[in-house]
């Protein structure tokens, strides 16, 4: 990459021309240098949503909106959903390449080790509310994590990264999983040996002592690519929360917990569950796609047409394609009719093709699909959040890792625009 091989000038108010490095990225992007700006100029830049602002150097992650493109460590995300798994993935991120066959046993081996949770921690489900938002349980029970392993607070990456973040991925579905069975009621079930990941954790989730319950081999591999779908997305809100707490050198789970809080609005990870409520109420109201098309066009009407759009994506959503395929395999599997899938995709239709939509790139994004798919798995339409956090993980903890390697090293810390009164003086209470 290259860095400060060219310049930028910029010209103040009453001050001379600065020259301002730029930086050409492996991908040819270009970015104007401005961590001196205030130091030099007493000036500040205004960028609400920071959506022009690069706030690190990565090499994690590469997002091209308007082409579509997405990238894990250089690997096009449809390569790598089609020939790895989510542990693969997941140790691609973490660790920086692809593992070979012993190095993905190995892996597999200490993920299967770290799976247990602690008796004492089992307990603490038992104090939450059965309806509790599972997203509320997830996000405390990470940051809970460090209590019983404080060695975190003094990990070397180098020397501990295997045994913490491993522990960290492994007990992040069992810890879901005994949710699911806490709102339900039921015993927890604990993670064998003798499955994957994945296997792992439908058998956790929905095995039972009253029924023979089979582990579906399609399921298996949804859940597999859709948590790789999942698995990163650049400097998302998440990952920028993660980052930002990462830098005051919190520890990893603390860091984690807050990723998890901010991926819980609706804007960020609970958009499948948004668009699930949104397809679920033009069923039962009996509207049609084209008149869900018509209220989000009208714009005395505030109804949103969920999953469509993005922040970044101004074509369509390269997961979405991915997401799409396998939304249709996954309910097309037993025969079953599901009206939301046909809802879905006649909206799909209808939408794609309206000048609205095309005008402002409005594309279906992959949260268009996945509720579906967990849908159909099973899983309860307030957990499809969980679901999402689970996915992203291994890219919140390659981020973390990364920060801590950052040669700037410093805690981050904004700026602002002042909108306040300049100088007031208190009165005394009597004069107020």
């Amino acid at each position: 990459m290259e860095i400060n091989k060219e310049f930028a000038t910029l010209t103040l108010p009453d001050k001379e021309s600065l020259r301002i490095p730029v930086i050409t990225d492996n991908m040819g992007g270009k970015s104007i240098d401005i961590h001196a700006l205030r130091k030099e100029t007493g000036y500040i830049t205004y960028d609400p949503g920071f959506m022009n602002t690069g706030s690190c150097i990565s090499s994690i992650c590469y997002v091209n909106g308007e082409e579509g493109i997405l990238r894990y460590r250089g690997y096009d995300i449809q390569d790598l959903v089609e020939h790895c798994d989510f542990v693969e993935v997941a140790y691609l991120l973490i660790k920086g390449e692809l593992p070979d066959e012993s190095e993905r046993k190995r892996y597999s081996d200490l993920l299967n080790k770290e799976s247990l949770l602690h008796y004492d921690m089992q307990s603490f489900f038992r104090g939450y509310p059965f309806d509790a938002h599972p997203m509320s349980v997830l996000a405390a029970m990470s940051v809970s994590l460090s209590a019983f392993y404080p060695d975190m607070d003094d990990i070397d990456p180098e020397l501990q990264v295997d045994f913490a973040v491993t522990r960290l991925v492994s007990k992040i579905r069992t810890i879901t999983a005994f949710q699911y069975r806490h709102m339900r009621g039921e015993d927890f079930v604990n993670p064998s040996y003798k499955l994957s990941y994945c296997e792992n954790f439908l058998n956790m989730m929905f095995s039972s002592p009253v029924f023979e319950y089979k582990i579906n081999p399609l399921h298996v591999k949804a859940l597999n690519q859709l948590l790789i779908l999942h698995a990163d997305h650049e400097q998302n809100c998440s990952t920028t929360a993660v980052r930002l707490i990462a830098s005051s050198e919190a520890n990893l789970y603390a860091s984690i917990s807050a990723g998890m809080c901010a991926l819980w609005g609706h804007k960020h990870g609970g958009a499948n569950q948004a668009v699930i409520e949104m397809l679920e109420e033009a069923h039962d109201n009996e509207w049609t796609a084209q008149d869900i098309v018509d209220k989000a066009k009208d714009k005395s009407n505030s109804f949103r047409v969920m999953g469509f759009g993005h922040r970044v994506y101004k074509t369509t959503d390269p997961r979405a394609k991915i997401a799409k395929k396998l939304c249709k395999e996954v309910l097309d599997e037993d025969g079953e009719h599901d009206p939301l899938l046909d809802l879905a995709l006649e909206l799909e239709e209808v939408a794609t093709k309206d000048s609205y939509f095309i005008e402002r790139g409005l594309y279906p994004n992959v949260d268009f699909y996945t509720g579906l798919i967990f849908r159909k798995m099973g899983i309860p339409t307030n957990m499809f959040t969980t679901m999402f956090a689970i996915g992203r993980l291994p890219g919140w903890i390659a981020h973390w890792l990364e920060w801590k390697k950052d040669p700037y090293g410093k805690i981050g810390r904004p700026r602002q625009v002042y909108s306040g009164p300049c100088v007031k003086s208190v009165k005394s209470i009597k004069e107020r």
